[in-house]
């Protein structure tokens, strides 16, 4: 039967909102599984006791959540979302007819309130623990990555800048390292060489100057910044999200987080599985330090074209010295300051070698093989990558890590930078780690009921 519906929305209607939530919806997870009052504590040092207006940090905090649970980028649209949509003044703890807080109160807080403070790594830090509370981080295995996040700037407004290049934290140790060597080969201890800063150009935006510019091989070339990210093995919880411009190398910020996390939580840390981008010999070394079983992802290095790889050449442990495809050995020469060791073949037999013209191209016909004073460690690593173990970790690195990755850009909308400058792009950072944790903690105690 055709029968128009009349017109009803004038007429007035008694109602629970509580009613209108439904049972499954994910706020009422987060909402019955996650405790918030840490935030009143947290924040409680940047408010004043006694002058201002009353405020409630609580429900701001809440709102920004909605907003990443969400993948709502703008806090204006977040306000008109949260007028209309009745799930969320439930969460906020809003009636039907209660005023909605102004976006520009969140602003205001952000920009100004907790500008320079660590309260939005406080709040991932406590996501964390509720997580490790309810048995959901084992804290053994980790897995550690990092991808790109699109700065909010244009790639074609850039002044080129020349600026000191950063000092590498393990300097010292190699220093010490390469003259424990040198004295092991009976070689005199290198001069001291004054301290010269090393300087590098680069691209800096005009529109937002903190992000860097990133040009790697198959990637598109851009203004970014990096989202460091290590999750556990046992949930996929995020145990550690950290951001640096995009022309900082991946393994660069690595073993010093590690090191947080493993104060902050207190993990037992066992085993770690990389990508290639951290096989270095630093890393490789910094973990064998720490007792952890370190599985990274084999790096192709492109030899001279036209000559034989380094790996032709075998190295004899015992009696120190490389043979060459041909027979010949190659022996230890010198260490130099950057830590590699120089093995250099006789010259003499090398002019009469029938491989000569695959092996060097040396005008004194010389073939030179160097070998890091930390090789081996490295070579452990890789060994550690080929073996049972090692094949099961690197497998399961893409369903964590790389899964974490996805569900930020396709889910939370972290695809791209909300703001400029590295503070917000941190925050942008820490808070979608907080709200994927939370959405774990939250759905995973739901189905135990």
């Amino acid at each position: 039967m055709y029968k128009p519906k009349k017109d009803t929305q004038n007429e007035a209607e008694f109602v629970f909102i509580e009613d209108l939530v439904p049972e499954d919806h994910l706020l009422r997870k987060i909402d019955r599984y996650i405790d918030f009052s840490f935030i009143g504590e947290k924040v409680r040092p940047y408010y004043s006791e006694s002058t201002g207006r009353p405020s409630d940090p609580i429900l701001l905090f809440k709102m920004m959540f909605i907003g990443y649970f969400y993948g709502i980028r703008s806090e204006r649209q977040l306000e008109r979302e949260v007028k209309t949509n009745i799930a969320y003044r439930w969460f906020l703890g809003l009636k039907l007819n209660d005023p909605v807080p102004d976006h520009s109160t969140i602003s205001w807080n952000r920009r100004t309130r907790f500008k320079d403070t660590h309260v939005f790594q406080e709040i991932f830090d406590e996501i964390v623990l509720q997580a490790m509370n309810h048995k959901m981080v084992g804290g053994r295995v980790l897995f550690s990555d990092s991808t790109h996040l699109k700065a909010n700037a244009n790639k074609h407004k850039f002044t080129r800048e020349e600026v000191e290049a950063e000092t590498r934290g393990y300097i010292e140790e190699l220093n010490q390292a390469v003259e424990e060597d040198r004295e092991k080969h009976g070689k005199k201890p290198l001069k001291e060489k004054e301290e010269v800063k090393e300087k590098k150009q680069i691209r800096k935006s005009t529109t937002d100057p903190d992000c860097g510019f990133m040009s790697r091989d198959h990637k598109q070339e851009m203004f970014c910044y990096l989202d460091h990210r290590t999750t556990d093995m046992k949930f996929n919880i995020i145990t550690d999200a950290y951001v640096t411009p995009g022309n900082v190398h991946d393994s660069v910020p690595y073993l010093s987080r590690l090191d947080r996390q493993i104060e902050r939580f207190q993990l037992g840390v066992e085993a770690v599985a990389l990508d290639s981008g951290y096989l270095t010999t630093p890393i490789c070394k910094g973990l064998y330090d720490r007792t952890i079983f370190g599985v990274i992802a084999h790096r192709r290095y492109h030899p001279t074209k036209g000559l034989m790889p380094k790996w032709k050449f075998t190295y004899d442990k015992e009696r120190e010295v490389y043979v060459c495809p041909n027979g010949q050995e190659l022996v230890y020469c010198t260490t130099t300051r950057e830590g590699y060791q120089e093995y250099k073949s006789d010259p003499k037999l090398c002019a009469e070698c029938p491989l000569l013209n695959e092996c060097t191209r040396s005008k004194n016909k010389q073939k030179v093989v160097t070998r890091h004073v930390w090789e081996e460690h490295k070579e452990k690593v890789r060994d550690n990558r080929l073996s049972a173990s090692g094949k099961m970790l690197y497998k399961f690195r893409k369903e964590k890590v790389e899964r974490s990755f996805a569900d930020s850009k396709e889910l939370h909308g972290l695809r791209y930078c909300r703001l400029r400058g590295l503070q917000n792009a941190s925050e942008q950072v820490l808070l979608t780690a907080a709200c994927q944790n939370m959405k774990k903690i939250a759905t995973h105690l739901a189905k135990l009921g």
